[in-house]
């Protein structure tokens, strides 16, 4: 069995939100909510300045807080590392929303549903069509595009993006791509002092 986990390269990352656009595609998600999020960094004084890009996602963590505090068990973490939620069980409680130290959960309101991507109060086909796996008064977030993921596949943002910038794979193989980078260039964990253990790298 796999353990999934991956690896932002920071040198790689141009910023052109393209991963953004495929996850709320993917996973037919309403206005105001992203799985996936793209930060950026200026940094130096002028005429000597940069951007940094910083790709943000659900960490996947294997000491998950969110799973810990969850009262009802929706919270849940699959053989293959995926930390999912179980949307019957889900009782609203914003407690993993709060519990996260990365704010990578999303409380899902029923006005997100009913205003429209284009606030008419007018559903798309395309909204119509995917709208029905969310329930609202529940929590989401990022599972790894698990579906796709079990078809042999890669999440959608890291099939989507155009610099390679997203690698996934596994992190019990010593030889997959993740690991060659994690060891090659030093790859860290983002806010190792929160000792959640997340399976997402970031390299620069």
């Amino acid at each position: 069995m796999a353990r999934w986990g991956m690896v932002f390269d920071l040198k790689a990352c141009i910023g052109c939100n393209a991963c953004v656009v495929a996850c709320k595609q993917e996973n037919s998600l309403p206005d105001g909510v992203f799985l996936t999020r793209t930060l950026s960094h200026e940094y130096g004084e002028y005429p000597n300045v940069k951007r940094v890009y910083i790709p943000t996602i659900c960490n996947q963590c294997e000491d998950p807080p969110c799973q810990k505090v969850c009262p009802s068990g929706a919270t849940y973490t699959r053989a293959d590392g995926i930390v999912m939620v179980d949307k019957d069980k889900c009782i609203g409680c914003s407690s993993c929303a709060v519990a996260c130290p990365y704010d990578m959960r999303t409380m899902l309101d029923q006005s997100m549903f009913t205003e429209g991507l284009f606030g008419t109060g007018t559903l798309t086909p395309f909204e119509e069509q995917g709208y029905g796996r969310y329930t609202p008064g529940t929590s989401t977030k990022c599972d790894f595009c698990s579906e796709r993921v079990d078809a042999g596949m890669q999440p959608a943002c890291v099939a989507t993006c155009p610099a390679n910038a997203r690698i996934f794979g596994d992190l019990d193989d010593p030889n997959s791509a993740p690991n060659v980078l994690i060891r090659e260039r030093n790859g860290r964990q983002p806010l190792p002092e929160k000792n959640t253990k997340p399976k997402v790298y970031y390299v620069d």
